[in-house]
């Protein structure tokens, strides 16, 4: 297994695609298996960055399109998920490249990690309780329960704060964050790809702006009639709540192009501190490259 990982903006994509045509043209079939959260939702293309079906070129992708706007991502379902496709590809006689800049569900595919299953009742009770009191009195609670969850928590986040006072309001162990030294699922090649924060700030900016003239605001206009507004994960998603903020009238596009550039860009810093403590990981320094410059990365990377 190659797993191609890395903040948004570096060329995974690309990487991935290149280095599985290389492993083709050496006579061994290559499948990718999607690791992007967002990307596991139909409709949801452009926000996402998801390679059109002329860009796969003719390689399987796994974990694309497999949830409807209205359905919740959960880590330990694609989990299963994914590591079944990674288990079908093996058995076929391929490599499978995992490719995406979600840090859980990487690490949820490549270790060890454990996840709890969910508590509709307990759920159901913190959401009224965030929704009453407020996020503050429920990080309290998390830092007396788990220190440790709370001082990574993003509390502006209230699924995630939700979820996190959910798993330690429980009995059992678990592990829903990367260990300090985790235990491998299986052998894999790790590439870490790395753009100087200079290039990688620019490109999220331009990149947000021509998510929008690209047509955003249409695709989640047509989203929204599919439930999106209904959807926990999926309305959340960076991009899609700025558009629906400019389909609401509350704010223009050029508003939401800044508003989604300053969210990538934070986003994009979790991701960088996440993947840089994949101790294995081999870092590619991918500042400058264009798609050309990935696809001869490739080479080097299966001669």
């Amino acid at each position: 297994m190659i797993a191609v990982v890395g903040a948004t903006g570096t060329g995974k994509s690309d990487l991935g695609i290149a280095i599985a045509e290389r492993l083709r043209a050496s006579g061994r079939d290559a499948e990718v298996v999607n690791a992007d959260a967002m990307q596991l939702y139909r409709g949801m293309d452009i926000g996402t960055a998801k390679l059109t079906v002329e860009d796969r070129r003719g390689i399987r992708h796994h974990q694309l399109d497999v949830l409807d706007v209205t359905d919740e991502a959960s880590v330990a379902a694609y989990q299963r998920d994914a590591r079944a496709d990674i288990e079908a590809v093996h058995q076929r006689g391929g490599v499978a490249v995992l490719v995406g800049g979600s840090g859980l569900y990487v690490s949820a595919v490549l270790f060890d990690l454990a996840f709890p299953g969910t508590d509709p009742e307990l759920r159901a009770r913190l959401e009224r309780e965030h929704e009453e009191l407020g996020p503050g009195i429920l990080l309290e609670r998390l830092r007396a329960l788990d220190p440790a969850a709370a001082a990574t928590i993003d509390a502006r986040n209230p699924r995630r704060l939700i979820r996190a006072l959910e798993i330690a309001s429980r009995s059992e162990v678990v592990t829903p964050s990367l260990p300090s030294a985790p235990r491998a699922w299986r052998p894999a090649r790790i590439l870490h790809l790395h753009r100087e924060r200079a290039q990688l700030v620019a490109g999220l900016h331009a990149r947000a702006a021509r998510m929008f003239g690209a047509g955003l605001v249409d695709e989640v206009r047509g989203l929204r009639e599919h439930g999106l507004e209904q959807g926990r994960t999926a309305r959340a998603a960076i991009g899609y709540s700025q558009a629906l903020e400019v389909l609401r009238g509350d704010a223009t596009v050029e508003q939401a192009v800044e508003a989604t550039a300053i969210a990538t860009r934070k986003y994009a810093r979790r991701q960088v501190s996440w993947f840089r403590r994949y101790a294995d990981a081999e870092v590619l320094d991918v500042t400058g490259a264009d798609r050309a410059a990935l696809t001869e990365a490739a080479r080097r990377i299966v001669p």
